[in-house]
């Protein structure tokens, strides 16, 4: 059996695993980090020996979360039920205000079972076998439920996308509202966050990844950022005594960032022009 030093390193470990998955799932760090710990406290006090802690780590981190999605505003569902299987209890949820302002998909009737499946099988690669064994349901149920999941998330056409611009003005209002939920429907899974060397001296991160880590960084920033032309294409910049200081130079694909490249060399700074949008907070 293990010792308290060691599940207490093999925690540690894992932390930042978990954080991602349950700020995933909750659209929200701080109720992360709760989960986080709840997991550790009931490690803690798990009397009998961990065949594997990561895994037991996960399932409890999931479960967690999950339960806090069920104890949200409940609404009338319909109940799953793929070939013949019994519904899934935590189909009598739904998880309430998630709309993603930047690919305007309304989560209508997205329940937490739902929304556990489809981010632990979409987002962190599980497999429905061990989802199932979260949701206390069968691996064809969970297979319905991310399926069902994704069917409600799927981005619009791309003539409906929304454009570049449109997304970037999306981006600041939600960073600069701390609206952490909405920043993550408008990031990547793999969004980097990187910066030229002139950026780095003026205190920008070098690189960050991952959109839970960029969401992070940028949840309630951004005060100073207003909508730009970076080149041609549709960016922000930070602007001090009114001059450009730091262009943020987004990447955006189907209606998504997927890099954003701080960029502060005079050569880029002086092709920045700004445009009309949302209006930045001197």
């Amino acid at each position: 059996m293990a010792t308290e030093e060691q599940l207490s390193k093999g925690f540690e470990a894992e932390r930042p695993r978990l954080i991602r998955i349950a700020a995933r799932i909750l659209n929200d760090p701080h109720a992360a980090e709760d989960a986080v710990q709840q997991a550790w406290l009931r490690l803690s006090g798990t009397p009998g020996p961990i065949d594997s802690l990561p895994a037991w780590l996960t399932t409890v981190t999931s479960r967690i979360c999950l339960d806090q999605l069920r104890a949200r505003t409940p609404v009338p569902t319909d109940a799953v039920d793929p070939g013949g299987t019994a519904p899934d209890p935590a189909d009598d949820v739904a998880l309430a205000d998630a709309v993603g302002i930047a690919l305007q998909v309304v989560l209508d009737r997205l329940t937490p079972a739902e929304r556990v499946s489809l981010v632990l099988h979409d987002s962190f690669g599980f497999d429905f076998p061990l989802i199932a064994s979260m949701l206390d349901t069968s691996p064809a149920a969970a297979r319905k439920l991310a399926s069902r999941a994704r069917a409600k998330v799927a981005p619009p056409a791309r003539e409906d996308a929304l454009a570049d611009w449109e997304v970037v003005d999306a981006f600041l209002a939600a960073a600069r509202e701390g609206r952490f939920g909405q920043l993550l429907d408008l990031l990547a899974p793999d969004v980097v966050i990187d910066a030229d060397a002139a950026a780095v001296v003026m205190g920008t991160p070098a690189r960050i990844s991952g959109d839970v880590e960029v969401a992070t960084f940028f949840n309630g920033a951004a005060q100073t950022a207003f909508p730009a032309f970076v080149g041609e294409r549709p960016g922000a910049a930070w602007i001090h005594r009114g001059e450009a200081r730091v262009a943020f130079d987004f990447t955006i694909e189907r209606g998504r960032v997927t890099r954003l490249t701080f960029r502060a060399e005079e050569a880029v700074l002086a092709g920045v022009r700004r445009r009309a949008g949302a209006a930045a907070r001197d």
